[in-house]
């Protein structure tokens, strides 16, 4: 599998969120990965979007290369990556651990960056 990467900036608002959605779902498609990885990892995007609500940008950057699905995140307060369950909610390292093969938090410029990383199952053939 070769190597494709796509690079998002949108609003951090929630009602651009979908759009990350779209984007990851077109190139899931491209490379013909499962229904169950894709929804997979939106899951964890989606759980990062939510840390984020406001004026500002959020870059999503997705990436494919040998079976394994990379999206990378940010920037996000990093007091949010270390919060724990709150109103009745799943601690985010809980969710990010249950949907994703890996998960790794980055600190760049006084924000946190998360890299999460999805094997893609294999259909047929072995490469």
């Amino acid at each position: 599998m070769t190597a494709d990467e796509i690079r998002l900036t949108i609003p951090a608002e929630e009602e651009f969120r979908p759009i990350a959605h779209l984007v990851t779902g077109g190139l899931a498609m491209r490379l013909d990965v499962t229904y169950d990885d894709l929804d997979d990892l939106q899951v964890g995007i989606e759980a990062l979007l939510g840390l984020r609500d406001d004026q500002g940008d959020v870059v999503v950057s997705l990436s494919a290369d040998d079976g394994v699905l990379r999206a990378a995140l940010g920037p996000f307060p990093p007091d949010k990556m270390h919060a724990t369950e709150t109103d009745g909610g799943l601690d985010l390292h809980r969710v990010l651990e249950t949907v994703c093969d890996t998960h790794e938090v980055e600190e760049r410029d006084g924000a946190a960056w998360v890299e999460l990383t999805k094997r893609l199952a294999t259909t047929g053939t072995e490469t």
